[in-house]
Parts: C-alpha cells; sequence; structure tokens
C-alpha cells in the first residue's frame, strides 16, 4: 500500500469490519500497535479503489460486536493512530434519535457533545497538571466542512446536532431519555466520549458522522420484541435503511479523503496546547506530554 500523505485516520462503527472483507474498501493489515495504554485495536492502511489512501480502525474489533463501547481502549487507539503520523479522524457512530425531526438512516454531522459516561479514562494527562483546554470547538470545524463536501450528493445530511454519549452497554431509559431531551440532546450514542476528547488532547482534528439507527427509548411507541435488535426499537423496515446507510460509507470515505488531500490545517486543532508550550509546561515532542 501507498503512503498516507493527508494523514488522515477513519475509525468505523459497528460493522466497519465489514468494509473490508465484503472488498468496499481494500487495507493492507498493520495489526494492533502496543501503546502505554496498552493494545489498540488492528489498524490497516486503506483506501477505496484507486483512491487516497488513509488509515482505518474498527473501534469495536474485527468480528461482530466484539468490544462493547464502555470497554473500547480509547486511548490505545487514540495513541496508536497518532504515533501514526494521524493528524486528522473522521469517525462515525449510529446512535438513536430524540429529536423525532430527524429519520432512520438519515445522516448527521454533529457540532457538539454532552458526556455521560462514568467509568472511562478520559485523558492522557494522568498526574500530569496539564489538559486545561478549552472545549469549543469540540469537533473541527474545518473536517466537519469536508465530511459535508463527503456526502453532498450522495445522501441527505444534518448539519450540526448534539450527541449525548453514554456508558452503556445497556440502552437508556424513557426517563434519561427526557433528560437529555431537556439537556438539549438530539442524538443519544456511546462512542465519541472520550474519544474525541483525547484526540484534541493530542491536537488532532477530529470530526464524527452519525446515521440515525432508531428512536430513542421513549420517542415513539413500541412494543417490546425478545430477540430482535434492540429489543423491538428497530423494525425490519429501519434495519433495512441503517443498512443503506452504511453501505454509502465507502464513497462518503473515499470523497473525504479526497477532498482533505492537499488542504492546510487553518484550525485551532493543532494549537490546543500551545499555551504549555509557552510556558515550557511540555515540549515539541507530544509522546513526552504524557504521564509527566
Amino acid at each position: 500500500m501507498g503512503d498516507n500523505p493527508n494523514k488522515l485516520a477513519v475509525i468505523g462503527g459497528s460493522g466497519a469490519y465489514t468494509l473490508l472483507q465484503n472488498g468496499a474498501m481494500k487495507g493492507e493489515r498493520l495489526g494492533p500497535r502496543e501503546t502505554p495504554f496498552g493494545q489498540s485495536q488492528p489498524v490497516y492502511s486503506a483506501s477505496v479503489g484507486a483512491g487516497t489512501q488513509f488509515y482505518f480502525l474498527s473501534r469495536h474489533g474485527e468480528e461482530r460486536y466484539s468490544v462493547t463501547a464502555p470497554f473500547v481502549n480509547y486511548r490505545a487507539n487514540i495513541y496508536a493512530l497518532r504515533d501514526l503520523g494521524v493528524t486528522r479522524i473522521v469517525s462515525w457512530s449510529g446512535p438513536g434519535a430524540i429529536n423525532t425531526d430527524y429519520r432512520i438512516g438519515q445522516f448527521v454531522i454533529i457540532d457538539d457533545i454532552i458526556d455521560e459516561t462514568k467509568n472511562r479514562p478520559t485523558t492522557f494527562f494522568e498526574g500530569a497538571g496539564i489538559g486545561f483546554v478549552r472545549q469549543s470547538p469540540t469537533f473541527c470545524p474545518d473536517l466537519r466542512n469536508h465530511a459535508r463536501n463527503a456526502i453532498s450528493g450522495l445522501a441527505e445530511c444534518a448539519f450540526g446536532g448534539t450527541y449525548v454519549c453514554t456508558e452503556g452497554p445497556r440502552l437508556e431509559t424513557a426517563a434519561e431519555i427526557r433528560k437529555f431531551e431537556v439537556c438539549g440532546a438530539h442524538l443519544v450514542g456511546m462512542t465519541l466520549a472520550p474519544e474525541v476528547f483525547l484526540a484534541k488532547e493530542l491536537e488532532m482534528c477530529y470530526a464524527a458522522i452519525c446515521y440515525v439507527t432508531n428512536y430513542a427509548e421513549g420517542v415513539k411507541p413500541g412494543d417490546f420484541k425478545a430477540g430482535e435488535l434492540f429489543e423491538g426499537l428497530a423494525s425490519a423496515q429501519d434495519r433495512k435503511k441503517v443498512e443503506d446507510a452504511v453501505s454509502l460509507f465507502p464513497k462518503i470515505i473515499a470523497g473525504n479523503a479526497e477532498s482533505v488531500a492537499g488542504s492546510e490545517r487553518r484550525c485551532g486543532c493543532s494549537r490546543i496546547m500551545e499555551r504549555y508550550r509557552k510556558c515550557g509546561g511540555v515540549s515539541g515532542d507530544w509522546r513526552t506530554w504524557i504521564g509527566q
């Protein structure tokens, strides 16, 4: 495989590994990476057809849903990508909709997040006395625009929205969903925190493309159905719409890689630790920031 001149990585959500298995993407398996936080998920040097190269990582593993959201080693995954020279990450997630304006299968490029996780390591800087960095904009505005360009013409896409990240692996109660709605959340999922915050700590651009998989608990009436996905929160018709959305990801990824190609990072993501550099709190080598 060729080089990755854009230093772009894609973190895939549920079923991401199937894109390599079915030939929608081709890739060279570089394998898991050893990091100070343990082993990452396997990384691939990948492309869609003869398109631009990027790194690819399936956060839930290479078989079915082998690692659920609370047990993903987010620090190892982000460290591994940064160690490969990655400066931009596009991830995807399949949340449920709290806002009924969204349709099943619709894409949403979110611009904010509420972190409701409880037990996940959330920083690289434990005991280091650094990391007091601003979180707005939460998601890289430049990379979000590249993502919108990639989806344009392929599917309907909402630009903006707030994602609430819960701990999991259980789904949320109807009362929790009502609380999140009052707090301003539009979508609910389990994977983007602390992923986005860790990427920011290492001065990486990060954007997330969401596709709506179902309506959250209590948003619309639905009977309990044992043995079905989400116990009835997603109908067979809904699942087909989700499959159609996921099938577009190879084109979206390829478009994202092409849109990013040759573009400079004009956002503030690459300078988020500048205050610490100025006062001598950190050196120029990001690896030395960790475990200080």
